[in-house]
């Protein structure tokens, strides 16, 4: 869907909905209405060189779903015009990324480099019509000769070689007679532009390099502004929904695909980017963070990259939610993780299974139960949605309990477990702290209750304060579970004065030997659950074994974020 604001508004016996679009939105009915373009075909243009972000979902979201508004085509395609950092790897990864968020794009995936004869032929064109030459300056000369905002460029000295010698010339270049960097091919706009953009851009270069698609049967290059609206006129894109940087390479792209003379051009429109505070994104950044070892791969759950978020447990429903939430404008703006975190929580909260887990085990032993038997108990697998029923939970005399759900001398309001305080044990019977055992360090081993059979959950006669959960031990499983804080420290900030990542040295703590209750050994990659009182949690896909699941905790579940309706 795409994203607007939707209103109802009742009047007298009717309600009538009305519909407050975004600016692209209102571009688009404008270009319909007046029979510019009788469709719409949109498309998301990522260069295969790293892992798409949160960032990018946005403009995934926004593309495809316009596509989607308007009985449109959405394309998926790759930019893949410079061969330094692209990759297989990051070609298939942004595919897995793109079909996770439900944009439909028929299941046909297009290259840049597919078009790279047909870009070829469109430079031999501008030759021929005197608006492309071949020019000998380095790329140090010619950014000295552009000039600046209060001074115009400089005319480069092969500006007005003839037509034939330019054709000799790039043909010359495709067939490598000349070294890397010897020569580039110059569009012949304005050196004394005011858009700097405009004055005499590079469009092609020489570069020896394997390319991901091509392999070496290219050694000259097109540049991203030469190629890209080709790209979109060839695949009859007719908005190219782009980000805000942009704006001033608009005049550019028009002049690209007007001197090359395609019949139905397509339109540039700009959006801000999305910006989520204190997370890392750039891919310099998270590809030295891997090189190092500091996270474990691209899909770290500590990242916001999309495979990240898809790994540690976020839904495509929850990343929709986000984006809409952050809404489409002009402006730059920045958005707090918790708006994230809220719309998982969000999410999930109605969807997933209450689980019994102990993260931080302490036994508790029921004195007055009897040895040798266990009996079970209907546990309903979310409070909030009756429909999704209950289950069976064994209980017994001896249980996990969390640590802090005991203090041997609590502070005032401490409603647990401690010396002669009677607890709801959760969905079970009332029980009354009656002692503790400690070894010779002083640490609390066990404690020691009693049971009031009388009290059981649906038939109790008398009040209690406190409410704690538990695993019965004699069928908990062991599983390791981790934890997750923001991977930048936030109280110094991003970055520090050298330009390096101010990293949170808490950012992950792995927990060994929490205990879970028996259903959840089976879980599968992905699955994912609420444990009670502890948060969101999802099986990792990666660490992860048959019987052996690795929980990665999604969020908490307390928020700070606070939705205005």
């Amino acid at each position: 869907m795409a994203i607007d604001t939707k209103t109802t508004a009742a009047k007298t016996d009717n309600i009538q909905e009305t519909v407050s679009k975004n600016f692209i939105e209102r571009e688009i009915d404008k270009d319909l209405a007046e029979g510019v373009y009788d469709h719409v075909h949109t498309r998301f243009p990522p260069e295969p060189n790293g892992y798409l972000h949160i960032g990018h979902a946005k403009s995934i979201i926004l593309n495809s779903g316009l596509a989607k508004e308007y009985n449109g085509l959405f394309n998926l395609r790759f930019d893949d015009t410079n061969p330094v950092k692209e990759k297989t790897e990051f070609v298939k990864s942004i595919i897995a990324d793109v079909e996770w968020l439900g944009a439909d794009f028929r299941g046909e995936v297009f290259f840049a480099s597919n078009y790279f004869e047909e870009m070829y032929e469109k430079a031999v064109f501008l030759i021929r019509k005197g608006k492309a030459y071949v020019s000998d300056l380095s790329a140090e000369e010619i950014r000295t000769t552009r000039g600046d905002f209060n001074t115009p460029g400089k005319e480069d000295p092969s500006r007005n070689r003839s037509v034939e010698e330019n054709l000799e010339l790039f043909e010359a270049m495709k067939d490598g007679k000349f070294a890397d960097g010897e020569k580039v091919l110059r569009a012949k706009i304005d050196m004394a532009a005011g858009n700097i953009n405009m004055r005499d851009p590079v469009i092609y270069r020489i570069a020896r390099l394997t390319h991901h698609n091509t392999g070496d049967k290219w050694c000259i290059y097109p540049m991203y502004d030469f190629a890209h609206p080709i790209e979109d006129a060839i695949e009859g894109i007719t908005h190219s929904i782009c980000t805000l940087e942009f704006e001033d390479h608009r005049p550019l792209y028009d002049w690209v695909v007007r001197e090359c003379e395609y019949a139905e051009p397509p339109r540039q429109i700009e959006f801000a980017k999305m910006y989520l505070t204190n997370v890392v994104t750039g891919k310099r950044y998270i590809k030295k963070l891997v090189e190092d070892g500091v996270v474990d791969g691209w899909d770290d759950p500590r990242l916001v990259t999309i495979a990240a978020l898809r790994r540690r447990g976020y839904t495509p429903e929850s990343i929709r939610k986000f984006v809409e939430l952050a809404g489409i404008s002009k402006a730059d703006s920045s958005c707090e993780l918790d708006m994230l975190e809220y719309c998982i929580r969000d999410d999930l909260k109605l969807k997933k299974p209450r689980m019994l887990a102990v993260l931080h085990p302490l036994k508790l032993i029921i004195d007055n139960y009897p040895e040798g038997e266990s009996e079970l108990i209907d546990m309903p697998n979310n409070l909030e949605v009756p429909e999704m029923g209950s289950r069976k939970v064994r209980f017994g005399r001896e249980l996990w309990i969390e640590q802090e759900d005991f203090m041997e001398v609590p502070p005032h309001k401490y409603f647990r477990l401690f010396p002669g305080n009677e607890v709801r044990l959760m969905g079970a019977y009332f029980a009354k702290c009656t002692g503790f055992d400690k070894d010779e360090d002083g640490n609390i081993t066990a404690v020691h209750c009693e049971y009031d059979k009388t009290q059981k959950t649906g038939q109790e006669t008398r009040k209690v304060k406190g409410t704690i959960h538990w695993v019965y031990a004699g069928d908990a499983f062991d599983a390791t579970v981790r934890l997750y804080e923001n991977l930048v420290d936030e109280e110094k900030g991003k970055l520090s004065a050298d330009g390096t990542l101010n990293l949170n040295p808490n950012s992950l703590t792995v927990l060994e030997h929490c205990k879970l209750e028996p259903a959840l050994k089976e879980a599968k990659p992905f699955d994912s659950f609420q444990f009670v009182r502890n948060g969101f949690f999802n099986v990792d896909c990666k660490d992860s074994n048959e019987g052996a699941p690795v929980f990665n905790r999604i969020v908490g579940l307390k928020s700070s974020f606070k939705l205005n309706k």
